[in-house]
C-alpha cells in the first residue's frame, strides 16, 4: 500500500500517468476518498502524471487528533509533494480539497502551477453547524448523516444513481467518524477570505448550478478575491460534481490545464459510439499500468500495430469506456471468463487491476469458488494456483 509520512501524517496516495509528464494533484472532499476522482484520472492520465491521495482521517490515510486547521491540511499536501520529489504541480480540489488548495497556494505559491477550485468556499459558517455534525458522527457513526449528505451532493434525479450509491457506501464504510468530525471542525474554524488575494497561480473556480452546500455565490466570491480567476458553472450539478457530472468537469479541467478536451472522452452519452484511441489508451494504462501498455505498443512492430490500435479503441475505448458497468464489475467479468477459458496469461494480467478496481481478496475467493460450479473444478483449481503465483502472501 503506497503511503508516505507527510507533515507527520501517514497518507495513502496513488500515481497514474507517464513519468515526466506534468503533475496534477487531486484533493478529495469531506466524506469521500481518492476514488471520487476516478473519471478524471482515467481521462487525464494519458497526458498528465495524476497524483491523488486520501485526506487525513479518510480512506486509508491516518486519523489524527482534533485541533488541526485547513492550513495543516495544506501542509499535508505540501509534504506529500516533497516526499514524492514533485517540485510543482497543478492542484485540483473539490469542497474540502478546494479549501486545501486555496491554503496551499497561499502558503506555498512555488508549488502550485495552476489551481482548480471545485464546489468550494473560502468561508463556510456557522461554526456551530460543523460542531453539531461532528458530535453526531462521533456518537452515532457515519450512517447517521449519509442520507442528508447524499441529498446535498447530488441533484434529485441522481440521488438514486449508481454513483450516489457508491459514494454513500464509501462515506459509511471507508471514512472514519473521528476523521470526518475533526475535518468538520477545521472547516468551521476556516476563513480564507483575507488571504486568497495573495494567490498568484492562474485559478479556475467551478460551481454546480444546484449546489446547496457551497452555492454559486460562494464560488463567485472566491473568483472575485483571487486575482484574474476564471469562473464557470456546471449545469444540472449539485455539490459532488466530479462524480455526478464527470465529463463536464473533466472538460473544464482539461481546457484550463492545457490539454485538448477532444483528445479523450472520459464518458459518453447513452447510445453514442466513438472509437477514441486516446480515451482507450488512458483507460488501458489506468487498469493495466502505463509500463505494461507502453511495452505492448513498443513491441508490436508493423505487423501487430493495427491490432494494438484496434483493441485500444474498441476493447478499452468502447467497452471499458462504457459507464453502464462499473470497473469493478468489468474486472469480475474478465476474471470469470478467462478462468473458464483457461487463459492463464490474461487471468494473471487482470488480477492486480481487479484489486485496484475494488475487488477484495474475500470476493476473489468467492468468485473462483462460484466459477468451479459453472466452469469446472479443474479450471477453478488452476485459477487458485494462478492467483497464488501473482499475489503470493497478499492472499493470506
Amino acid at each position: 500500500m503506497p503511503t508516505v509520512t507527510a507533515n507527520g501524517v501517514e497518507l495513502y496516495y496513488e500515481l497514474a500517468g507517464p513519468e515526466g509528464a506534468p503533475v496534477v494533484a487531486f484533493s478529495n472532499s469531506l466524506g469521500t476518498t481518492l476514488a471520487m476522482w476516478d473519471a478524471q484520472v482515467r481521462a487525464l492520465s494519458g497526458s498528465f502524471r495524476c497524483l491523488r491521495y486520501d485526506t487525513r482521517g479518510h480512506g486509508r490515510s491516518a486519523v489524527t487528533e482534533p485541533g488541526f486547521s485547513v492550513d495543516d491540511l495544506a501542509e499535508d499536501l505540501a509534504g506529500l509533494l516533497d516526499a514524492l520529489g514533485i517540485a510543482r504541480a497543478h492542484v485540483v480540489g473539490l469542497s474540502l480539497g478546494g479549501m486545501t488548495g486555496q491554503a496551499l497556494a497561499v502558503r506555498h505559491p512555488e508549488k502550485v502551477e495552476r489551481l482548480v477550485l471545485v464546489a468550494t468556499a473560502a468561508y463556510l459558517p456557522p461554526q456551530t453547524l460543523w460542531q453539531e455534525r461532528a458530535d453526531i458522527v462521533r456518537s452515532r457513526g457515519m450512517a447517521a448523516v449519509a442520507d442528508s449528505v447524499i441529498k446535498r451532493w447530488f441533484t434529485a434525479p441522481e440521488q438514486t444513481s449508481p454513483g450516489a450509491a457508491a459514494t454513500a457506501r464509501i462515506l459509511v464504510e471507508e471514512v472514519d467518524p473521528r476523521g470526518y468530525a475533526n475535518c468538520c471542525l477545521a472547516i468551521g474554524r476556516m476563513d480564507l477570505r483575507l488571504r486568497i488575494g495573495e494567490i498568484a497561480a492562474p485559478t479556475l473556480v467551478i460551481s454546480g448550478a444546484h449546489d446547496p452546500a457551497t452555492p454559486i455565490a460562494m464560488g463567485e466570491e472566491i473568483a472575485s478575491l483571487v486575482p484574474g480567476a476564471e469562473f464557470a458553472v456546471v449545469p444540472d450539478a449539485a455539490h459532488l460534481i466530479a462524480v455526478e457530472r464527470p465529463a463536464a468537469l473533466t472538460a473544464h479541467i482539461a481546457r484550463f490545464l492545457g490539454a485538448n478536451p477532444g483528445e479523450r472522452r472520459p464518458t459518453r452519452a447513452p447510445g453514442e459510439r466513438a472509437a477514441d484511441f486516446e480515451a482507450g489508451l488512458a483507460n488501458r494504462k489506468h487498469v493495466l499500468g502505463a509500463e505494461h501498455v507502453e511495452r505492448s505498443l513498443k513491441n508490436a512492430g508493423g505487423f501487430a500495430t493495427p491490432w494494438q490500435d484496434f483493441i485500444t479503441r474498441y476493447a478499452w475505448g468502447e467497452v471499458w469506456g462504457d459507464e453502464t458497468l462499473p470497473w469493478k464489475t468489468r474486472s469480475i467479468v474478465v476474471l470469470s471468463i478467462t478462468l473458464a477459458l483457461g487463459k492463464e496469461e490474461e487471468f494473471k494480467l487482470h488480477l492486480r487491476p481487479a484489486l485496484k478496481n475494488g475487488v477484495t481478496i474475500d470476493e476473489l475467493r468467492a468468485l473462483l469458488t462460484q466459477c468451479a460450479v459453472y466452469a469446472g473444478v479443474p479450471a477453478a483449481n488452476g485459477a487458485f494456483r494462478w492467483a497464488r503465483e501473482v499475489l503470493g502472501d497478499e492472499l493470506g
